[in-house]
C-alpha cells in the first residue's frame, strides 16, 4: 500500500489529479456505472439549477444502456417548416356518372350483354354519354376528361360496334382496321385486356398488342397471320413500319391516340409524325379519336394535323365545336408557363389531396412511419409512391422492404401480432425488364393490399384498382402530372386519398397547385411520426424506465432517431449498399434540376443541404465523391482504348463536372475534402 501511495506521489507532484487519469475514469462509469465521475459533475453543477442537474442524470442513463453506435442528430438544425398559406379554391368537380344505361345506345344486344355481365357495368359516365354517340356518327373527336373517368370504353365501345357492323365480315388475314397508340407498355396491356373482353361475341375480330421488350420476331409472325385492333406503343410501331415487310393500313378506318399528352412528353412526337405519314400514304380516309385528361400545346398541335373537323368533348364544359386552328396561332407566342397558369384541372370529388411539409433529414423516417401507419396498423391498404428516378425506386425497394418488413424481428421468437403481417413492396419502372414489368404489373393488379414504389410510368392511364393512397415522395414537374399521378386512386366513383410530400424550400409549390383550382390539406408530420408509438420494434430500451403512456413528443423523437439509425446501419452493412445510396442520391439530385424554368423558384438545388438530403438515403455525412459512381452490381462493358487526346478531353470534363457538382451542393458538404485530386 505505501510503495503504490509513493507511485502516486512521484506522478502528481503537485498533487493534482493527472488529466488522462480523469478521462478514463469518466469512460469507466460510462462503461460500468461507477458513481465517482457523477460526484464531480454535481461539484461542477452545484451553482447551477437543479433540472438541469437531473437532464444530465439521463443523459448518463441513456448512454449506459444504449450501445454506442454513430447515430442521426434528426431533430437539430432543420430549418423551420413554413406556414402553408393558401386560398380556399373552388375546384373543378365532373359528374362521373350518369343514370343513362348502354341499352339506350343503338348497339348490338350481345355488346351490351357484354358490358354488363363481364365487364359489370350498368350505367355509362359522363365521358362515356358524350363520346359514344359521336363516334358511331363517324365523327372525329378531341376527348378531354379527367383520370379515371372511363375514357377506354368511351373510344371502345364504338370501336367494336363499327367493326361487328361492317357489310363484308371482318377476317384477320385483312389486317389492321383500327389502330390504337397509347405511350405506355403496362397501358398497352390494359387497353388490350378491355378490347379483348368487349370482343367476346364477336370471335371473329383479332385484337393484338406491340410493345417494346418483347421479341420482334413473334410481333412479325403476329403481324403476318393478321391483327384488326391493332394496340401499340409509338417507338414500336415506327420500329415495325421501318423494318417489316409485311404491316400495312389499307383498311384502316380507325387512329385513336390514347394519353395524347403523355405521347408527347415522351418525345413521341416524331413518332407519331412517322405513323401519321405512313397512315396517309395508305388511305387518307379514316376516323380520328385523341384522347387526353390535360390539354396541352402540344395536344392542339396534333389535333391540328391528326383531326378532321372534329367534335371537341369536354366534360367541364358543354358540346362545342374545336377552335379553328387560326385562333390557336395567337396563343403561339405565349410560353408554357401561361398555358400552365390558365388550366384549371377536374379533380375526382371522392378524392382527398393532403400535402405534409417535411424538413429533408427527417423524409425517410416520415415516409416509413406513414407506411407503418397505413398498411401496417390500419390495415388494408393499397398504396402507390411515386419517386423522380428509377435508381431511387431500386434503392428504397430494397431499403424499405429490409428494415420495416419485418427482417429484424423474425429473429425474436416472441413477437407482437403486429409485426407479423408482412408488408409487400412492389417496384416498377421503365429500365426493368419486360417481362419482370409485366409480371410486377400483374401481381400489384390482383392483390388487395401492398405498395408499389415507380416511377411516372405508372402514371398515366393505368386502372389499378382497390388504390387507396398515392403519395409523391418527389414532386411532380407540372400540375398535370401531379393530377396524372392521383388520377391512380379514386376512379370510376370510388374513394381514395393523396399525400405530396415536401421540403420547407418548396412550400409554394401548394400555392402553384391552389391556381389551378386544386385544393390540399395539410397533414402534420409530428401526427404521421406518433404512429412509431405502436411498434416496438423501435422503442429505446432503458433499465428502469416506466412505461410511456400517451404520444410523449420527447419519446417519438427517440423512436423516430432509432428507427433512422437501423436504415442508417443496414445502407452502412457494406460497400455495395453504400454505393446504391449515392447512387441514388446522384439520380435525385439530377432528377432536381431537370424542374422547368417556371418552378425553378421552387425547386432550386441550391436551397437543398446536401447533408440533410443524405440523411434521408441513410447515408451518414454527406458524400465527397458523388461524380463517376459506376452502378452497384454492374459490369463494366470493355471498350476499346481511347487516344491520348481524347482521354485528355474526358479526364478534363470529369474533373469540371466535379467541380461544378460541388459548387452546386456545396451546402453540407466538409469543404476541406471538396479540393478535386488530379491525377
Amino acid at each position: 500500500k505505501q510503495s503504490g501511495a509513493l507511485k502516486r506521489k512521484l506522478q502528481s507532484p503537485h498533487g493534482n489529479p493527472p488529466v488522462k487519469r480523469k478521462r478514463k475514469l469518466s469512460i469507466n462509469t460510462l462503461r460500468k456505472g461507477a458513481t465517482e465521475a457523477d460526484r464531480r459533475e454535481e461539484a461542477s453543477l452545484s451553482q447551477k439549477p437543479a433540472p438541469k442537474k437531473q437532464l444530465t442524470d439521463k443523459q448518463n442513463e441513456s448512454q449506459k444502456s444504449r450501445p454506442f453506435i454513430k447515430t442521426s442528430s434528426l431533430f437539430k438544425n432543420n430549418p423551420e417548416i413554413p406556414e402553408i398559406h393558401r386560398k380556399e379554391v373552388q375546384q373543378v368537380q365532373e359528374n362521373v356518372f350518369t343514370t343513362d344505361s348502354f341499352s339506350q345506345l343503338d348497339l348490338h344486344p350481345h355488346l351490351v350483354s357484354t358490358i354488363n355481365n363481364v365487364l359489370n357495368i350498368c350505367s355509362m359516365t359522363s365521358v362515356q354519354k358524350q363520346t359514344i354517340p359521336v363516334l358511331l356518327q363517324g365523327r372525329d373527336a378531341l376527348v378531354r376528361s379527367q383520370t379515371g373517368s372511363g375514357k377506354t370504353l368511351a373510344y371502345g365501345i364504338p370501336l367494336v360496334q363499327s367493326l361487328q357492323g361492317m357489310e363484308c365480315k371482318v377476317q384477320r388475314s385483312d389486317g389492321p382496321y383500327a389502330l390504337v397508340l397509347v405511350p405506355t407498355r403496362e397501358l398497352a396491356l390494359q387497353s388490350f385486356d378491355t378490347i379483348q373482353k368487349l370482343l367476346k361475341p364477336f370471335t371473329w375480330i383479332v385484337p393484338g398488342v406491340l410493345m417494346g421488350g418483347e421479341k420482334r420476331k413473334s410481333e412479325k409472325a403476329r403481324l403476318r397471320k393478321g391483327i384488326n385492333i391493332l394496340i401499340s406503343t409509338p417507338g414500336r410501331l415506327v420500329d415495325h413500319i421501318k423494318s417489316t415487310e409485311c404491316i400495312h393500313f389499307r383498311r384502316t378506318q380507325w387512329l385513336i391516340i390514347d394519353e395524347a399528352d403523355r405521347i408527347l412528353d415522351l418525345g413521341f412526337e416524331k413518332d407519331v409524325a412517322v405513323i401519321l405519314n405512313a397512315l396517309n400514304a395508305e388511305r387518307e380516309t379514316r376516323q380520328n379519336v385523341l384522347l387526353s385528361a390535360t390539354l396541352t400545346e402540344g395536344v392542339t398541335r396534333l389535333a391540328d394535323i391528326s383531326l378532321n373537323d372534329p367534335i371537341s368533348i369536354s366534360i367541364a364544359d358543354e358540346i362545342q365545336k374545336l377552335p379553328e386552328p387560326a385562333s390557336q396561332t395567337d396563343s403561339k407566342g405565349s410560353s408554357s408557363s401561361n398555358c400552365m397558369e390558365q388550366e384549371n384541372f377536374a379533380v375526382p370529388e371522392t378524392l382527398q389531396q393532403y400535402v405534409m411539409v417535411v424538413p429533408s433529414k427527417l423524409r425517410l423516417v416520415t415516409l416509413a412511419a406513414f407506411i407503418l401507419q397505413k398498411c401496417k396498423f390500419e390495415k388494408r391498404h393499397k398504396m402507390i409512391i411515386f419517386f423522380s428516378s428509377c435508381e431511387q425506386v431500386e434503392f428504397y425497394h430494397e431499403l424499405l422492404g429490409k428494415v420495416l418488413s419485418g427482417g429484424s424481428e423474425s429473429e425474436q421468437p416472441g413477437h407482437s401480432s403486429l409485426s407479423s403481417l408482412n408488408l409487400q413492396f412492389l417496384r416498377l419502372h421503365g429500365d426493368m425488364e419486360q417481362e419482370e414489368r409485366t409480371e410486377v404489373f400483374q401481381e400489384f393488379l390482383k392483390s388487395k393490399t401492398g405498395i408499389l414504389l415507380c416511377t411516372d410510368v405508372a402514371a398515366r392511364g393505368l386502372d389499378l384498382p382497390q388504390v387507396t393512397w398515392i403519395v409523391q415522395y418527389n414532386a411532380p414537374a407540372s400540375p398535370a402530372e401531379y393530377i396524372h399521378r392521383i388520377g391512380r386512386t379514386a376512379r370510376i366513383g370510388c374513394r381514395g386519398s393523396s399525400l405530396l410530400v415536401l421540403a420547407p424550400s418548396e412550400a409554394g409549390y401548394v400555392s402553384l397547385l391552389a391556381s389551378h383550382k386544386i385544393n390540399v390539406s395539410e397533414l402534420k408530420m409530428e401526427k404521421v411520426l406518433a404512429s412509431l408509438m405502436k411498434d416496438d420494434r423501435f422503442k429505446l430500451h432503458r433499465p428502469g424506465r416506466k412505461k410511456s403512456c400517451g404520444k410523449n413528443p420527447q419519446e417519438v423523437q427517440e423512436r423516430a432517431t432509432v428507427l433512422q439509425t437501423k436504415f442508417e446501419n443496414h445502407v452502412h452493412s457494406s460497400e455495395e449498399t453504400v454505393r446504391w445510396a449515392k447512387k441514388a442520391l446522384q439520380s435525385f439530385l439530377c432528377a432536381y434540376t431537370t424542374y422547368p424554368k417556371e418552378l425553378r423558384h421552387i425547386f432550386h438545388i441550391k436551397s437543398l443541404h446536401l447533408g440533410h438530403v443524405a440523411k434521408s438515403f441513410g447515408l451518414r455525412d454527406a458524400p465527397q465523391n458523388l461524380t463517376a459512381l459506376p452502378a452497384a452490381g454492374s459490369k463494366r462493358k470493355t471498350k476499346p482504348t481511347p487516344k491520348r487526346s481524347d482521354l485528355l478531353k474526358k479526364t478534363h470534363g470529369k474533373r469540371r463536372l466535379a467541380e461544378i457538382l460541388r459548387s452546386e451542393y456545396s451546402s453540407g458538404m466538409d469543404t476541406a475534402g471538396a479540393k478535386v485530386k488530379k491525377k
